[in-house]
């Protein structure tokens, strides 16, 4: 155990200031991840809008964002091997800055697909960027406290999650509420096409101002002093093949842990706008700020606590346990009274929301911990296999893309609250994988003795 914390101890940037310097690196660069990824919680309304959209076709939005992280992820691992991880997130970068730059002509196009392709191309580079960042801030310290630094970066990457929507509420929304949709759905067919070409041409300068910020990041990190992480591989140089990494169960059911929490957290932070739209909510711009604002107080909590008070393990299971409670209880709560959010938020002069509402939002509070706890723990002994481990988790992302749009079905079909149960199971899964799952170590071995051994 000395020599395993000693191990831990010495990874990359032993130091405590190379490990703060790159800390802080890595926060800038989950803090530009979370201000790319919740952005699409008010593009999403503001899309079916412009371009005319129903529910299920809305949400190709979260499809064409969060595919891009299973096309990408292989390939991904395959270029850090070839770049290393300071290098791969440089090219990380400069692929997010041209996805930003493809908004400009879909936006003067005013073409769906166009915009997809641009979500499509941004997510590209934010795979890589993924695929590089998790394992380097689980590498750079002690196991043991990896969910504890995951959650700090959480709180950059949420807290860009705050601010994002109230920036495009403030730049793109200005002027246009729930009225002036109604108004202009009314329009005769060439005065409403004029209207939204005037609508989608308020995205240009946004984005031109984000290529131009994530290029000056490009610059940022290729100068920058950051060091390549020790994988702590055991001396072990054989050449890793690709299938190698599904012979660990505790990585592969990660992976999958990873696929339905993101799908829900997705769910919770991309669809609360809809939702709020839809129930007639007055500033269903800004909801996902409230889902944010509920991971923030998660990630808070998982700076505090883990590892001093309790473990990553048990962070997960709680985490699985209250979002199988708030699941059931969006489904369930009223639609029309705020008793809640009025109970709980009037005090600080919160504009109230409907229960369903704010039980959406309150499962910000649940997804916080589940990303930083899966990650040690399905990365746990994988030495050299690490950057395939890393790559197989980002591909988990996937979830994101089909089960909002599982959501939007349903939502078309049967109403949109009802819709929500379709988040029951995964958190169901999550527990399963917080209690046993992360324990297993070979495929078929759930004997006491190979627990033991995990």
């Amino acid at each position: 155990m000395n020599q395993q914390q000693t191990s831990s101890a010495s990874r990359a940037g032993s130091t405590a200031s190379s490990v703060v310097l790159a800390m802080l690196f890595i926060g800038l660069m989950f803090f530009i991840l979370g201000f790319v990824t919740w952005l699409n919680g008010s593009l999403i309304p503001f899309l079916k809008i412009v371009c005319e959209l129903n529910n299920f076709q809305a949400l190709w939005v979260t499809f064409a964002f969060y595919i891009a992280y299973t096309v990408m992820a292989l390939p991904s691992a395959a270029i850090l091997a070839r770049t290393g991880y300071k290098r791969g997130m440089t090219l990380s970068l400069a692929v997010m800055a041209v996805g930003a730059l493809l908004f400009i002509p879909a936006a003067k196009v005013g073409h769906y697909g166009l915009f997809l392709l641009a979500l499509f191309t941004l997510a590209s580079g934010m795979t890589l960027m993924q695929t590089a960042i998790n394992p380097y801030i689980v590498c750079i310290g002690a196991r043991e406290s990896a969910a504890m630094r995951i959650s700090i970066m959480g709180l950059f990457n949420k807290g860009a999650g705050i601010v994002v929507p109230l920036v495009f509420s403030a730049l793109i929304l200005s002027g246009f509420d729930q009225k002036a949709a109604v108004d202009l759905a009314a329009l005769e067919p060439a005065a409403r096409a004029l209207a939204r070409a005037e609508l989608a041409s308020r995205l240009i300068t946004p984005y031109l101002v984000m290529a131009a910020a994530l290029l000056v990041f490009t610059a940022v990190i290729h100068f920058s002093s950051l060091a390549e992480p020790d994988l702590d591989d055991a001396g072990d140089s054989a050449p890793v093949r690709l299938g190698e990494v599904f012979r660990f169960p505790q990585v592969v059911l990660g992976a999958l842990s990873l696929f339905v929490y993101v799908g829900v957290e997705v769910i919770a932070g991309d669809t609360i706008g809809l939702y709020g739209q839809q129930l007639g909510v007055a500033n269903y711009a800004v909801l996902t700020s409230y889902t944010m604002a509920a991971m923030v107080m998660g990630y808070l909590a998982g700076v505090l606590l883990i590892p001093r008070f309790i473990s990553q393990k048990t962070a997960l299971q709680a985490s699985a346990a209250l979002g199988v409670l708030l699941s059931a209880a969006v489904a369930l709560s009223s639609s029309q009274d705020s008793g809640l959010s009025q109970l709980l938020l009037g005090w600080a002069g919160v504009p109230a929301v409907p229960n369903t509402v704010f039980c959406l939002a309150a499962l910000g509070l649940a997804n916080a911990l589940v990303w930083p706890a899966v990650w040690p723990l399905a990365l746990q002994d994988l030495g050299r296999h690490t950057a395939s481990g890393s790559a197989l988790l980002i591909m988990g992302i996937a979830g994101g893309a089909l089960l909002p749009m599982a959501y939007g079905h349903f939502a078309d079909a049967s109403g949109p609250q009802s819709a929500y149960w379709v988040m029951l199971p995964c958190y169901v899964f999550i527990l399963f994988y917080a209690t046993l799952g992360h324990k297993l170590r070979h495929w078929g071995d759930g004997s006491e003795r190979a627990l033991k051994r995990a």
